[in-house]
């Protein structure tokens, strides 16, 4: 844990991304576990998100409000240009861009992220049941 000692607030903010498929922001980590820890702080929750990041347990995820992500594994996302919900893309993860991008770049490129854009399920039968 890069020399960092053990925090059971720490631990409680990494469960909660463990067991969710959200791609939370910070405040709704907060939201979600301010009822059963009142002592707990924004504050803390941000800090904590930044420990856990940087020791490679969760993914900043770079969108206008930072998410955070605790599937590891190489994947792509979706994110409704409406609501602003993230979603998991079940689409494989092509390798071979890697590969590509480092026959084209002198950068030592290592993975890449891709992120599409649109409208979200729920928000496509919204504007359906609008028009």
């Amino acid at each position: 844990m890069n020399g960092k000692r053990y925090s059971r607030q720490r631990e409680l903010i990494y469960e909660a991304l463990m067991h969710t498929k959200e791609h939370p922001t910070a405040e709704m980590v907060y939201q979600q576990l301010k009822p059963e820890n009142p002592s707990l702080s924004l504050g803390t929750v941000y800090r904590n998100l930044n420990v856990l990041a940087d020791e490679g347990r969760i993914r900043r995820m770079a969108f206008p409000v930072e998410r955070y992500d605790a599937d590891l594994h190489p994947h792509h996302h979706f994110r409704c240009d409406k609501c602003g919900s993230v979603y998991d893309m079940a689409l494989p993860y092509n390798e071979t861009l890697d590969q590509q991008a480092l026959e084209v770049s002198p950068h030592l490129v290592e993975n890449h992220e891709v992120i599409f854009h649109g409208l979200c399920s729920q928000c496509r039968t919204c504007m359906k049941k609008t028009s």
